[in-house]
């Protein structure tokens, strides 16, 4: 697709790690990733697996740098093939420096393969490690270092296997130091403190945790799963509970109730789980209750891509519910925007008491990237109801200027607290008095503004006046970050403008920056442009548009050719 091949000229090095699930290429993925992180580089990982368990074609990309590395890559300098498939299907992607790692043993002829003699470096259940040691060798990583790391992966609890994972990776280290390969060493890390490695599912995994997450319901659904079961794996520890329920109905229905009681809740899933808790968000709106719903994009309709990425739920969820009712969502870009916008959407479904969104993707979910450790210590929880309301009759819905009403927990004092899915008084109670109706709709809705007034601006970058404004929302901040950038160097006037929360929109935030530009292009993972067609309902704003919807992420090369057609 595209004029012309794009050269991104840059310093960053892209290895591309594949086989079949199964082969263990996310073991050995995980372990080069978290020690270059170690080594003081900067990451991006893009995983691209199919729906099954075993077999399959499925990769591991890392792109890695000294410097920012913000986006994937197309072109790859280093491909380390578990199988002859992957060296089919990849090998036109190797730039001319290229080269292919792969076992000696397959049945392959090129000039520029790296022949591994694995069976003589270890045995079969260690090549992982023995590959992490060729590859790291080829990269210039320090051997310790990356010992420690599969140390800190596999455990030291059995002595024996500790002992052969060491002896597999020295094996290959000596192996590789013999090798003629050369010209594809990282250059030095700059000094930097320590970093952890994390994707964007942990990281909202532990926002949630740092916000006074107390109850999670979810069916599994790719790409939200591992949300859960990173929580899971802190529940014990951490004093809350996890329950996988029977089907995405009971799920959002369980976090209503659990919150009702007063555990901040939270329930994770993709479209076609959603499509079925759209009448519990209505619930949860009526008898204003918080709950936090996470949403991971993948392609649809129905079962769609399971395991591909899109932007093509955002009008979903933001009419999601019958009835008019407010909400927030937010659409995080990066892994520190997936702890920090989770943590926000707690604290807003808390505040204004009813269901709050965070839009993300199976990009974004399963991206690994070298970020700063959170400073959780002057994080504080959110706190769910009050203890007291005095010795009045107690109204839960009772009518205030902001719309939000003393919300006692039941059970914890001497006032009944009624809730009912009609429309009800102001003490709870199902009414069909339409005056009521009327006001209670209001009420509803002014905490509508109150939640506007609280929206996160977009993140401006570059010229004032710019030929060029990119907009971007969600996961592809990157790579339209990595694209502006790249027509600077080429002498152009650029600027980007990124939202993390895409509802409520506010004109006054970002309207002069667009009647200031030359020329407004989004860029967006779907077929219809859903956010420029907010922004041009919302402002009358006309948006140009750059859509991708081939269930792969979006990157500099592949903007930057869509912009040369467009203008042809």
């Amino acid at each position: 697709m595209g004029s012309r091949a794009v050269e991104m000229g840059d310093n960053t090095l892209n290895i591309l790690i594949g086989g079949e699930a199964g082969q263990g290429l996310v073991t050995v993925g995980q372990l080069l990733a978290k020690s270059l992180v170690r080594s003081g580089y900067s990451i991006v990982v893009t995983q691209s697996y199919e729906s099954r368990i075993r077999g399959g074609h499925n990769t591991f990309a890392i792109r890695v740098g000294a410097e920012e590395v913000m986006a994937p890559k197309e072109s790859f300098d280093l491909l380390v093939a578990f199988n002859e498939e992957t060296v089919t299907l990849h090998r036109d992607e190797l730039t001319p420096e290229g080269i292919i790692m792969l076992d000696r043993a397959l049945a392959l002829d090129d000039n520029n393969l790296l022949r591994v003699p694995f069976e003589e470096l270890a045995e079969a259940r260690y090549f992982n490690v023995a590959a992490l040691g060729i590859v790291g060798c080829l990269l210039g990583l320090d051997e310790e270092l990356m010992a420690g790391t599969v140390d800190d992966l596999f455990g030291k609890k059995k002595p024996k296997m500790a002992e052969k994972n060491r002896a597999a990776l020295s094996a290959a280290v000596a192996w590789a130091e013999k090798q003629t390969t050369s010209g594809h060493a990282l250059p030095e890390a700059p000094d930097s403190p320590s970093r952890l490695l994390m994707n964007g599912n942990e990281a909202i995994a532990f926002g949630a945790i740092s916000a006074g997450l107390k109850f999670v319901s979810y069916y599994p659904m790719t790409p939200a799963t591992s949300i859960v079961l990173n929580v899971t794996a802190l529940a014990r520890k951490m004093g809350l509970i996890v329950e996988q329920a029977e089907d995405e109905i009971a799920a959002i229905n369980m976090a209503i109730g659990a919150s009702f009681a007063g555990a901040p809740a939270m329930v994770a899933t993709s479209g076609g789980g959603f499509a079925l808790m759209t009448e519990g968000v209505s619930l949860a709106a009526m008898t204003e209750t918080p709950v936090v719903v996470v949403l991971a994009q993948r392609p649809g309709p129905a079962t769609g891509l399971p395991t591909r990425t899109e932007q093509g739920d955002l009008e979903f969820v933001l009419h999601a519910g019958h009835g008019e009712f407010p909400r927030a969502i937010f659409a995080p870009g990066t892994v520190e925007e997936c702890f920090h916008l989770t943590r926000r959407a707690f604290e807003l479904a808390e505040r204004y008491q009813g269901p709050m969104f965070l839009l993300t993707d199976q990009f974004l979910a399963d991206s690994y990237r070298a970020v700063m450790p959170f400073d959780v210590k002057n994080l504080t929880a959110v706190s769910a109801g009050t203890l007291s309301v005095g010795e009045a009759p107690y109204e839960r819905f009772a009518f205030t200027e902001t719309g939000v009403s003393p919300r006692l927990l039941p059970g914890t004092g001497k006032h009944l607290v009624v809730a009912d899915s009609d429309e009800h008084t102001e003490g709870g109670h199902i009414t069909e008095d339409l005056t009521i109706r009327i006001e209670m709709v209001k009420k509803r809705l002014t905490k509508g503004a109150w939640i506007e007034s609280e929206v996160v601006p977009p993140e401006m970058q570059g010229e004032e006046e710019p030929d060029v404004l990119l907009l971007s929302w969600g996961s592809s901040k990157g790579a339209v970050q990595e694209t502006a950038a790249h027509l600077k160097s080429e002498g152009k006037k650029v600027a980007t403008l990124h939202f993390s929360q895409v509802w409520p929109l506010v004109p006054e935030q970002f309207m002069e920056y667009l009647e200031n530009a030359h020329e407004v292009v989004c860029v967006e993972g779907n077929a219809l442009g859903q956010f420029a067609r907010l922004i041009r309902r919302e402002t009358g704003f006309q948006v140009k548009k750059i859509l991708r919807y081939d269930g792969l992420p979006l990157t500099p090369e592949w903007i930057l050719r869509e912009l040369d057609d467009n203008r042809s």
